[in-house]
């Protein structure tokens, strides 16, 4: 296997590994923010946690837009501005609203991954590969998750 096409499967893969990371992250945090903003369940669970995942589905919808229009390779640099923002905003966040708008543009970039990552490693992979290689995005979903 061309060290070259394993070394860029492994670094899209890498967007799979932020998706598990950034579904399970949040439950460190979970109670004591709610703490900290003295927020309800219900806008606790739908707002601020949930923000995410509703920019995940939005993302992996919208996801195929930006992937056929500027490349796979472009979207992912993309992603990668979306998770960096969304992780700095998250950081510097002093009230719910902000911390879950920060989330939701992460989620984007997760559910935009879901589409890009596997589309670039099986359009770089050779076919003798392409399922192991294309097969990493996944385990790394599982990975991130553990």
């Amino acid at each position: 296997m061309d060290k070259k096409i394993l070394r860029f499967s492994l670094t899209a893969a890498l967007a799979g590994f932020l998706f598990g990371f950034d579904t399970v992250v949040i439950s460190g945090a979970d109670k004591s923010l709610q703490a900290l903003w003295q927020s309800t369940d219900a806008f606790h669970g739908v707002v601020v946690i949930g923000m995410a995942l509703w920019g995940t589905v939005v993302g992996a919808l919208l996801g195929g837009i930006p992937t056929n229009k500027l490349g796979r390779k472009k979207t992912l640099i993309w992603i990668g501005i979306f998770y960096t923002l969304s992780a700095i905003g998250s950081a510097l966040s002093n009230d719910p609203i902000t911390f879950a708008f920060f989330r939701f543009i992460g989620g984007l970039g997760v559910g935009a991954s879901t589409v890009a990552a596997p589309s670039y490693i099986s359009e770089i992979a050779p076919a003798k590969d392409r399922g192991k290689l294309v097969g990493l995005y996944q385990f790394n979903i599982v990975f991130g998750i553990l």
